[in-house]
């Protein structure tokens, strides 16, 4: 299954729902894409991961790779709802440390004004 991708707004955050796996090749480039296209010089992006069934080692490189581009532009990268398989592997590799992880889309939210990253507009 190819990854399928729907953006949407939240009090100023961007969260893009994704569906599908995220695996070498169409879906690392399409997140990558989907990433890059959030306006702003600090942009806040909530990835939702609740319907993501499948992330290979190019997925989690293509999301350590958004982390650092994001962070670079001021702006901050969030997870929401990974699935067990996804929190095991972020546990493994040790980048629980390096990503903040909601169950709570409003908690989620509401943490990037917390954490005092400034929204433009």
């Amino acid at each position: 299954m190819s990854l399928i991708i729907h953006t949407r707004q939240a009090e100023g955050v961007t969260v893009l729902a994704l569906a599908g796996s995220i695996r070498l090749g169409e879906s690392t480039a399409a997140l990558r894409d989907a990433i890059r296209k959030v306006p702003g010089s600090n942009p806040r992006i909530l990835l939702d991961l609740s319907a993501v069934d499948y992330l290979d080692s190019a997925g989690l490189g293509e999301l350590v790779g958004s982390y650092t581009s994001i962070a670079s532009r001021g702006g901050a990268l969030k997870l929401l709802n990974p699935q067990k398989r996804i929190t095991s592997l972020l546990q493994l590799t040790k980048l629980y440390t390096v990503f903040e992880t909601f169950t709570d889309e409003a908690e989620a939210v509401a943490s990037f004004s917390a954490a005092g990253v400034a929204s433009e507009g």
